[in-house]
Formats: C-alpha cells, structure tokens, sequence
C-alpha cells in the first residue's frame, strides 16, 4: 500500500470528533459522494437528448474530435446506425464501461497510488470531463475522461468508508453505508432535476455546467478531509494463504454468477429509463403540470431514485412482518419479485402507448418509474445481500466485482436494443422491455429451489 495512506498523528484528534455518532471522515465521504453522484446522474440524465436534439445533427457533428473514426469503429461491431441508434449506443457504451472501469480503479488503488489518491484524482477526472462536455470538439474525450475518472473514484471511495470501522463492528458499518447511501440517493435525485432544469432554461451546455460545478464541489470537499481518510484506521491483520474452493464452494460460486446474470435482464428493462424512455417520454408525453413543463430529464433518474430512499422504511416492515410469520421471501424470491415489478412498469407504457389519444398523460411515465423504483429496492440490495452473505471468503471480493459486472453487460445491451426503437412502434418497444424483465422473473422463481438448495440459507 501507497505511504500516503498511513495514519498521521494529527488525524487521532480529528478523528475523536465524530459525524452523527459516527467517525468524522464519513461526512467527507458521503459528501463527496453526493457531489459526484449528482454530476453523473445530472450529466446522463441530459446525454441521451443532448446527443438526439443537437450534438448529432448537422453543424455540430463535424466539430466533434475523432468522431468519423468513432461512429465507423462503432458501426463496424454494431452495424449501420441512425443518428437516434448510435445515441442509444453511445448512452449504453458509456454507463456500460462506467460500471466496468472500477475493476482496474480498485487494482491501480491497490498496487500502486492507495485508495485516497485514486479517488482524488478520479474527481480531478471527472470534473475536467464535466467541464470538455461544454464544447462539441472534446465530447468524445469528455466521456473518457468521465468514464477513467469514475473507474477511480467509485470503487475506492466505497471501499474507504468500511475502513472507518473495526471487522468485528458490523453494526457500525451498517450504520455508515446507510448514511453514505443517502448520499448516492440525494445526489441521483438532485442531479437530474437541476441539470434538467438548467439546461430546459439555458441550454444544454447550463445543465452540464453545473454538473461540473458539483463535482468540483465534490473534489474540494474530499480534499477538504483528505487527512481524516486513512485506510489505517483500523488495524487489519494480512489474512493467511488462502485455502483452495471446494466441491461445494465452487458449485456456490455457480450458482450465485447464475443469479447475477439473472438480475442482468430486470437491468436491461430499469436502465432503458434513461435511454430510450427519456427519448419516448419528450415525443409521446404532455409534459405540461399545472402551468409548467416538466423538463423530460426529470424522468431519467430522479423520480426511481427519490421512491428508492422513501420506499425503503415501508420496505424493512413488511419484510420483518413477513419474517415474523416465517413468510419473508429469500433473496432469489425478491429478485424475482423486483423482476415482476419491473415487467408492469414496461406494461404500463404500453398502456399508455396503446390507450391515449394523442399524447400521453404525464401521470404514466411517473407511475412508471415509481414502480421501476420499488423493483429496484427488491433486486439490487438483496443480490448484494446474497453475494456478501454466500461468497465463499477466498473470492467474496471478485463476486462482488462481478455483481457490477452485471451493468457493464446490461448497459451494453440496453444501447444496442435502444437502436430498434426507430424499427418498432413504442408500444412494440416497452413489450419487448416488459418480455425481458419477465423472463428474468421466470428464470429467478424457476431456478429458485435448485439454486437455494446450493446456496447456504441465512
């Protein structure tokens, strides 16, 4: 480990100081957190429209760096494109390879700079990203340096915050990713509604301006804690040599990546929201409330995230009411549960697609994402539940790096499903989504009691 990661004498009264009964440095974290959480949900949540409505078109194409190469490198894997399919490919490729880079981060943290460099310089990254994405000539090297810097950061900043507690103090570590997850929560929810807002008044480049500004605002606050954030804050012995799996643990390791390609089809029909669905959302939906126009990118993560943080305590009673009548679903059952959800989510659309006459009442895209919301309540924490829970210890790390794998493969695939839709009606489109999220939930109750009869129970 890097020497910058040492404790240092001063921070032992920093660290006497706490954030809510917790150690101090979970304020910097989580605050920093929300700052880049909100420039990224900000900055996707506009992408997709951006790209439709003025990047690709004429006169501004040609401005972009390396893009005739680009679109031919693309097309080449993917095939020819509209201008409406390679947005969606761009989108996909994009949050795809954002979810693939902090394999490498977390390995470049660990072998050579240490975690509170990695992240400081992946916020350094990230917010010369946010400001390129103001011109049309660095587009494409701001999503580079957005994806690398991202790559840096998200791992290791997630990994810091289990280093404020002891090993044997689960119930402090809990306690710090639920306030570190309220973070993400608030900057996914904030991100969208401002940078929308923004670039609905001022322009596109206002909203992606402001995603800048936040995520300066998230460098100069981790740099503000940077001495509180020392992986030495606990002391952790260096485990003995690892003994090889087993028999049994090697058919857990299977049945658990199998559960995890399974959540990769409810992936495909949730994300699609902020592709294709914000595309669907600015032509087919009255976007007028009371006077005002919903700015379309309101959609493309604010509300499932705002149902995610309030959903969350009605969730927890009825999972311990079930509980206590022996009735709570396990984990596999909930993802499949989620996946259900998420099929009359897609339903709905097609309903609205199917029924309205002329534009679509607002009220349907809400009502989506709302119930896109509480289905991912039901499958993304209890697959993170299930990997941390039944991972044999030797590859626990490595499952739970694969379990984000999962979106680097779903986002992939949603961009290149994206590019059908010109191909299809809308309502055809959404009862592709809602067959996806369905089979999801056929394969999770289907293979439910061969997986759980491998998989440890609680």
């Amino acid at each position: 480990m890097n020497s910058v990661d040492g404790a240092l004498p001063r921070e032992r009264a920093a660290q006497a100081r706490t954030f809510f009964g917790e150690p101090r440095a979970l304020a910097y974290l989580a605050f920093t957190e929300a700052w880049e959480r909100f420039s990224y949900y900000g900055m996707a949540a506009l992408l997709v429209l951006y790209m439709t409505q003025s990047l690709l078109l004429p006169g501004h194409v040609e401005h972009v760096a390396g893009f005739v190469g680009f679109r031919r490198t693309v097309e080449s894997v993917f095939g020819p494109m509209s201008n409406l399919a390679l947005a969606s490919q761009i989108y996909g490729l994009y949050t795809g390879f954002v979810y693939f880079t902090p394999v490498f981060g977390g390995l470049i943290a660990d072998r050579w700079i240490g975690q509170r460099a990695a992240v400081a310089l992946g916020a350094v990254l990230m917010s010369a990203g946010h400001i390129a994405m103001a011109f049309d000539a660095s587009f494409l090297v701001a999503l580079l340096l957005l994806v690398v810097g991202c790559g840096l950061l998200k791992g290791n900043i997630s990994t810091q915050v289990g280093t404020l507690y002891a090993d044997d103090d689960s119930a402090g570590r809990t306690r710090g990713f639920s306030i570190y997850s309220m973070g993400i929560n608030v900057g996914a929810v904030a991100g969208p509604v401002l940078c929308a807002l923004l670039a609905q008044l001022y322009g596109w480049h206002a909203g992606f301006g402001l995603a800048g500004i936040l995520m300066l605002a998230g460098l100069a606050t981790y740099l503000a804690g940077y001495r509180t954030l020392s992986v030495a804050q606990r002391a952790t012995p260096r485990p003995a040599v690892a003994r090889e799996l087993d028999r049994a643990e090697w058919r857990i390791v299977g049945a658990l990546i199998v559960v995890i390609l399974i959540t990769v089809f409810q992936s495909i029909a949730y994300y699609q929201n902020a592709d294709m669905g914000l595309i669907w959302i600015d032509r087919n939906v009255d976007l007028g409330l009371l006077g005002f126009h919903v700015p379309a990118g309101w959609f493309g993560g604010a509300v499932d995230s705002f149902v995610s943080i309030v959903s969350v305590p009605f969730l927890i009673i009825l999972w311990r009411f079930q509980a206590a009548r022996g009735a709570e679903p396990s984990e596999v059952a909930k993802i499949g549960t989620g996946a259900v959800i998420a099929c009359v989510a897609n339903l709905l659309l097609v309903a609205g697609c199917t029924l309205s006459r002329g534009r679509v009442p607002v009220l349907v895209p809400f009502t989506y994402d709302v119930l896109l919301g509480v289905a991912f309540l039901y499958y993304w924490p209890p697959l993170l539940a299930l990997v941390s829970r039944a991972a044999p210890p030797q590859v626990r790390a490595t499952l739970m790096g694969t379990v984000f794998m999962s979106l680097f493969l779903s986002n992939i695939t949603l961009g290149w499903i994206g590019g059908l839709y010109e191909r299809m009606t809308p309502a055809q489109f959404w009862t592709l989504h809602a067959a996806i999220a369905a089979s999801g939930a056929a394969l999770a109750f289907l293979l439910k009691r061969p997986l759980e009869r491998v998989i440890p129970s609680a």
